[in-house]
């Protein structure tokens, strides 16, 4: 049943991709402003995301929906967890690191989830059980790799305070590994690690509809996916790298108390 739920993610991801490149102006319209004045909406998110409900609606009507702008819907145990635009400040910007996340969970788990990945061309899927898959290809996070030689990608909030303590803790970690890159996009870091693009990541703050579809790609291709101390990976910090490099990487963050805020 995972196959069936990703089939229609996909199908429902490609469409509304291509409509958010065929509309996209040169100058996207900002609507509103959610947790800072630089944490922004636009009217495509919106669009977007409403292109998306309606579709899951037209194939599943029973099912529930959450999406970061629409917020929860429905009550039925298959739900939809979507982020019409991850990385909306790039796709603001005419960045290419933005991507339409989407992810279906059965009974409170995530069974399958679709990244595309929109401006490069990219549609990164995952099946509970059946890996990751990017354009036919079987995906395999990179294993073996020692914290001092691995590339970590990471993520900064919106909020002054927040960001002041991501950089203090960026200070401590950038001597210890490769180097760092901040792409920008939550759902296509954890992709990035799934493809061996990137060794590991983490990053405070990011909500379920950033990291339900792009955690289940990372998870199926290898690569472990939680928290600090044990827990599920969660907005208090989410951690993703092969095991091994996983701890070596959250044991040189719990020190530095990753999950705090200024």
């Amino acid at each position: 049943m995972s196959t069936v739920y990703l089939e229609l993610a996909e199908r429902i991801a490609r469409e509304a991709g291509e409509m958010l490149l065929a509309k996209r102006p040169a100058r996207p319209e900002v609507l509103a402003t959610k947790s800072s004045p630089t944490d922004v909406v636009t009217a495509l998110d919106r669009a977007a995301e409403e292109l998306i409900r309606t579709r899951i609606k037209e194939a599943r009507p029973d099912d529930a929906i959450l999406g970061e702008e629409g917020g929860a819907t429905g009550d039925g145990r298959v739900r939809w967890i979507v982020d019409p635009i991850d990385g909306t400040v790039n796709f603001l910007y005419g960045l290419p690191e933005w991507s339409v996340s989407i992810a279906v969970e059965v009974d409170g788990e995530v069974v399958a989830g679709v990244v595309d990945v929109v401006p490069r061309g990219e549609v990164f899927t995952a099946a509970k059980g059946e890996g990751a898959w990017l354009a036919g290809e079987r995906l395999r996070c990179n294993t073996g790799v020692p914290l001092d030689q691995a590339l970590i990608a990471t993520g900064f909030g919106y909020d002054p305070g927040r960001r002041a303590v991501q950089a203090e803790v960026l200070a401590h970690v950038v001597p210890r590994v490769r180097d760092i890159r901040r792409g920008g996009s939550a759902a296509s870091d954890l992709c990035a690690v799934a493809a061996g693009r990137v060794d590991g990541y983490y990053e405070r703050g990011p909500q379920y509809w950033d990291y339900a579809a792009g955690g289940l790609v990372a998870a199926e291709s290898g690569a472990r996916v939680g928290g600090m101390h044990g827990k599920p990976y969660n907005p208090g910090l989410t951690l993703c790298a092969a095991p091994g490099l996983f701890e070596a990487l959250h044991d040189l963050l719990a020190p530095l108390d990753p999950e705090r805020d200024a």
